[in-house]
């Protein structure tokens, strides 16, 4: 079997030094917020750029909630984001108790699309909260844009895009706050649950660090109506390990996309979009091609894990179905959700492997 992905293969790759962090972690009788969290927070914001303040959550669903809390927002404030992407996102904005809408996505790069954008907002209209899919840069510039001409914050999912880059900028760095998940199967993956927000205002990265404990200030009195949303240090001594090495892993990820779009580029398949001038994150492998069912069926029955990453799209979720302004108006992600199917990727996925799955499709187009 080829799994669709393997956190274990990552533990493996790094066990040495995970071990060693996690020992030290154990040793040091200090298991919640403690040095290993401030270490990683400094370092994460460090890694993004100067000047920038980190503040590890408990998951990512929590950095969403705790960005827009952040910023003051609440009942009735809508903030505009996309049907196609985890369902998280939209809960987090819930969990906010903010009111989303949907906006629609472009065809090319899968991600927000800042004209449909603009047709979205309305005089609730108090954030946008674009989403770095598979990897994926948005159009931050663009986006950026609508957002200071109309008084807007935005917030950036980066769940899918840790380390991704526009211009030599990376992502998180474009907006007011950004909000990363560093569940298992990330490209920055804790070994359990996890989340970062990223800020550029010293002031924000305070209210987060008091909103994700109670609302506590210095004295432990509670000075906002807080959460318990908080990273615990075994996870953040395995981030800082996983940090030191994300960028090689995602160059690996990058690498076996190329093996891809080489092997795969003669085919009626449509293949991840990159621009030159972006760095791809490649957290996923979507293509899009026609009877996408039929071929990842051949391909399960070869051993090969590929999925339907996200079967449906948020606003197709009967949690969600027929309540969410700006859902009667997306076609393009209509469309994508009829073709998408995600090939296994992960940085320590064999050249052997991806020829296999390649072989099987070229196989499954051949009998066609």
């Amino acid at each position: 079997m080829i799994p669709f992905s393997d956190p274990s293969a990552s533990y493996k790759s790094h066990k040495d030094e995970i071990d060693q962090a996690i020992r030290r972690v154990l040793d040091s009788g200090w298991y919640v917020l403690g040095q290993e969290v401030e270490s990683f927070e400094q370092e994460f914001a460090a890694f993004h750029g100067p000047d920038l303040h980190a503040v590890g959550v408990a998951n990512g669903t929590d950095a969403i909630a705790l960005a827009l809390r952040c910023l003051g927002l609440g009942a009735e404030d809508e903030v505009i984001t996309v049907s196609h992407t985890a369902v998280a996102t939209v809960a987090g904005i819930e969990q906010a108790g903010c009111v989303p809408v949907f906006t629609d996505i472009e065809p090319v790069t899968r991600c927000m699309c800042p004209k449909t954008l603009q047709t979205r907002i309305s005089e609730k209209t108090k954030a946008i909260i674009p989403v770095h899919i598979f990897g994926q840069p948005c159009q931050m510039h663009e986006i950026m844009k609508v957002a200071r001409r109309l008084d807007l914050s935005v917030i950036e999912d980066c769940s899918q895009a840790h380390a991704a880059e526009i211009r030599g900028k990376k992502v998180g760095t474009f907006g007011d706050l950004a909000t990363f998940s560093c569940y298992p199967t990330k490209n920055l993956g804790a070994i359990g649950d996890g989340g970062v927000v990223l800020c550029e205002d010293p002031e924000k990265a305070e209210r987060l660090k008091r909103l994700r404990q109670y609302g506590w200030g210095n004295a432990r009195e509670s000075l906002h109506r807080g959460v318990n949303s908080r990273l615990d240090e075994l996870q953040a001594a395995i981030l800082r390990v996983k940090l030191t090495h994300l960028q090689s892993d995602n160059e690996k990820r990058r690498r076996l996309a190329d093996l891809y779009d080489h092997l795969l580029g003669d085919l009626p398949i449509t293949l991840p979009h990159r621009n030159t001038h972006e760095l791809h994150a490649m957290h996923l492998y979507v293509v899009e091609c026609d009877d996408r069912d039929g071929l990842m069926t051949h391909l399960r029955e070869q051993g090969i894990g590929a999925s339907l990453h996200y079967p449906l799209a948020v606003h197709r979720h009967r949690a969600y179905a027929a309540r969410i302004r700006g859902a009667e108006a997306l076609p393009n992600t209509e469309a994508f959700y009829q073709r998408h199917l995600t090939l296994p990727l992960y940085p320590e996925l064999p050249d052997q492997s991806v020829e296999k799955i390649v072989r099987e499709v070229h196989a499954w187009f051949e009998k066609r």
